[in-house]
């Protein structure tokens, strides 16, 4: 789940680091003509009120299977905004949306106004919805509306750490997507969409592209610049997970336990603030007393739900904790749990779920969610092992109970059709990641082994800061201007650098 803050843009051509110049270019003509062998778009104005101005969308047939490529179609959801100074343009700039089942259609809507002012007309903005997101073709798996709840979905254990329920949850929901979600389905991988990231650079008529990639996305950059590193030219990676071809989305998951555990005080800072005391928001006098509170809590709740506005859906341990773990993403989400949380404590309050927390995800969102990282990579299936897991990681993590390591789905999954691919140092030295210290979604130390994976072709800027994604988000100021100049300009750190202004 991805939540996009806004903040003010703060546009520079100067950074506070010692910069080199990559792949800078003179300004090209615009290309609407399809480049060779790519499909024509045709674009309509879909701008919506109050929104982006100039924004317009197309459809993008794309192989069902790239192995037979002149078989059935697909279509992808696409859409830009065009430079608004020809004159200044260089290239075309994807927007790589996070998830898996992020939308990128969305992420340019809500994104868009502060991009364009920061790209000062250098780049045609343009994006798209993944296979199985939003207006792209998509798939179903038909389950039952209690197994699309967010915190069955991600497998919280049981109050006591049992995991049975899971895995016979985790088997029923395999197997009803093995039996409804078909071809279209089995198609959403990585590596497919790195081939339609392709796919749609030569229907723009582009040689290369440059990109901003965020969250999982930047695994999808890193794929797309392993597997097309001439067709690369700028590429931002913003909030990366570990690429460990082993283990992949499993990966991802397990880190969330380390990263909850990073982020916490920060919270813990904001929560036992005076100031919130005039916001009725403080939640102890030590930011040492929060997490205690909060684990009391939880457990509480996981003996005795209580009843909130949402009929039949009471605020459990596990939705306390599921409601964190989304808060931790943004500082200003920080007001929202601390609200949950005081209400829970309140005898004579009714809890107010989160929207994401209050009812069950549609069918198709829920399938793209869990498609794509089951499709890339086999996962363990033994309930023993994972009862194990489980056991020792409440025990060192007690803020996420287990459910980073337990059984999911994808262990119960097809075996995936292709291996995932491995990211090397073989390329362009044309990559700026840019990372929070303090993620808890993509954890600073999973970033660092997508660092040394990249080796030469990359720079780290790392920030003193807390939250999931820091470009125009999360990030301080300085970690903005560094990356406006390097797509702007090319400057780029010559060495791997951080801020915290």
């Amino acid at each position: 789940m991805t939540t996009y803050a806004h903040r003010t843009l703060l546009l520079a051509l100067s950074v506070a680091t010692v910069a080199t110049t990559v792949t800078a270019a003179a300004p090209v003509a615009r290309a609407d003509a399809p480049g060779t062998n790519g499909p024509a778009l045709t674009w309509r104005p879909c701008a919506e009120p109050g929104g982006l101005s100039g924004q317009e969308c197309a459809r993008l047939p794309v192989p069902l299977d790239y192995r037979d490529p002149d078989g059935p179609q697909i279509g992808l959801a696409v859409t830009r905004v065009r430079s608004e100074r020809p004159a200044a343009r260089r290239g075309t700039l994807l927007v790589i949306p996070g998830g898996p089942g992020g939308s990128g259609v969305r992420m340019l809507a809500t994104k868009g106004p502060a991009l364009r002012k920061a790209m000062a007309g250098a780049y045609d903005l343009v994006s798209f919805d993944p296979r199985g997101v939003g207006g792209s073709t998509r798939a179903g798996c038909e389950l039952d509306p209690a197994d699309r709840h967010l915190v069955t979905l991600r497998s919280w254990p049981g109050p006591d750490g049992e995991i049975g329920g899971n895995a016979a949850r985790s088997r029923r929901i395999a197997e009803a997507c093995r039996r409804h979600g078909g071809a279209v389905l089995r198609s959403f991988t990585t590596v497919n969409e790195a081939r339609d990231i392709d796919r749609l650079r030569r229907a723009l008529g582009e040689e290369k592209l440059s990109a901003w990639a965020h969250s999982y996305g930047t695994y999808v950059g890193a794929v797309y610049a392993q597997k097309y590193p001439r067709h690369t030219d700028r590429w931002v990676l913003d909030s990366s997970g570990d690429p460990d071809p082993a283990r992949v989305g499993r990966g991802w998951l397990a880190n969330t336990a380390t990263g909850a555990d990073d982020r916490f005080p920060d919270f813990a800072a904001w929560a036992a603030d005076p100031a919130r005391e005039s916001e009725g928001l403080r939640l102890a006098r030590r930011p040492a007393d929060v997490r205690p509170l909060f684990l009391a809590l939880a457990a509480k709740l996981d003996r005795e739900p209580k009843e909130s506005t949402t009929p039949g859906v009471p605020l459990t341990g596990n939705r306390l904790r599921q409601a964190l773990q989304d808060a931790l993403e943004s500082d200003g989400l920080f007001a929202e749990v601390a609200r949950l949380i005081q209400q829970a404590q309140d005898p004579a309050a009714e809890p107010v779920l989160p929207d994401t927390l209050a009812g069950p995800l549609p069918d198709q969102d829920a399938a793209a969610t869990m498609a794509t990282v089951c499709n890339d990579v086999r996962w363990p299936a033994s309930v023993p092992a994972h009862r194990r897991a489980v056991a020792a990681d409440r025990a060192r993590h007690p803020l996420t109970a287990g459910m980073p390591v337990n059984i999911t789905p994808c262990g119960f999954w097809q075996a995936p059709a292709e291996p995932p691919t491995r990211i090397t140092a073989d390329g362009p030295s044309n990559i700026l990641m840019v990372q929070n210290r303090r993620d808890p979604n993509t954890p600073y130390f999973g970033a660092l082994k997508m660092r040394r994976s990249l080796g030469e072709r990359a720079r780290l800027l790392t920030l003193e800061h807390g939250g999931h994604g820091a470009y125009l988000a999360n990030g301080p100021v300085c970690g903005d201007r560094t990356v406006t100049a390097f797509l702007t300009t090319g400057r780029r750190p010559q060495k791997d650098t951080r801020c915290a202004d």
